[in-house]
């Protein structure tokens, strides 16, 4: 149980904070897909083989490893920061230098196959999968929002 502590707040943590363009990048289909492999993969280093009932030994399942994070992956940890870190700039007052830049619109070329985004997109794009109307009034409550956060985690769809 200590490996699997070590890795979601060490590992995790590394990858995800370090690394602040794998967070703002990581909800295109092909990082996504590789984050969570990276992630299933180290747990079963961790964690190791299952011996069967006959003897023999295997490695573990995607579903096992599911249940093994009760459905608490990366992905679901970035979203939930990007959420928080949503909800924090919105409450800031409109001429803080913090909303003068989650609103910016990038200047440069477009990326082959893809509109321009800003960082405030993915956020929005989350938000409006959840269904969550007026989420400008809601991110005014606190308690309110840690609500919608904790129900992003979960969510597999999003």
């Amino acid at each position: 149980m200590e490996s699997t502590l070590t890795f979601l707040y060490v590992i995790r943590d590394l990858v995800v904070n370090n690394n602040n363009s794998i967070a703002n990048c990581i909800f295109y289909l092909t990082k996504k897909s590789s984050l969570m492999i990276f992630e299933r993969r180290n747990m079963r280093k961790i964690f190791g083989p299952t011996r069967t009932a006959d003897g023999y030994w295997r490695i573990k399942t995607n579903q096992e490893i599911n249940e093994i994070l009760k459905g608490q992956n990366m992905i679901g940890f970035i979203k939930k920061q990007r959420l928080n870190w949503l909800c924090h700039a919105e409450r800031m007052a409109e001429d803080n230098i913090v909303q003068k830049i989650k609103r910016w619109k990038p200047m440069s070329k477009r990326p082959i196959g893809g509109p321009k985004t800003r960082w405030e997109d993915g956020g929005l794009e989350d938000i409006k999968s959840m269904n969550v109307r007026n989420w400008k009034k809601v991110v005014q409550s606190r308690d309110s929002w840690k609500e919608v956060v904790g129900q992003a985690r979960t969510l597999y769809r999003l």
